[in-house]
């Protein structure tokens, strides 16, 4: 998963194709626990980009996209926002939503 470092990387990354935004925080628990179920997806669906953006570092980008909590999913298509979830979401569900994205 490629971290976004800038509002310019950002853009470049959600331009095209399916993508799912996790914003969060290091301090974040819930978000270290979705952690490691986004990589796995990740690795289980190479044709959506999957990318990280750290509402600390982008709080611009937050709140732009609404988000007032953390872990927010963005799932994007051709850089639109077609849906958003707030919290912790299993696999399957997560999985569903890339499904409806292709």
């Amino acid at each position: 998963m490629k971290i976004i470092a800038s509002l310019d990387d950002f853009q470049q990354s959600v331009k095209t194709g399916a993508v799912l935004v996790d914003m969060y925080a290091d301090w974040c628990g819930p978000c270290r626990m979705l952690a490691p179920v986004l990589e796995d997806l990740a690795d289980e669906n190479p044709e959506v980009t999957f990318v990280k953006v750290n509402i600390d570092d982008l709080p611009t980008l937050a709140q732009e996209y609404g988000v007032m909590s953390i872990p927010t999913l963005l799932y994007l298509k051709d850089g639109i926002l077609k849906e958003k979830t707030v919290g912790v979401q299993p696999k399957a569900a997560i999985q569903s939503r890339l499904d409806a994205l292709l």
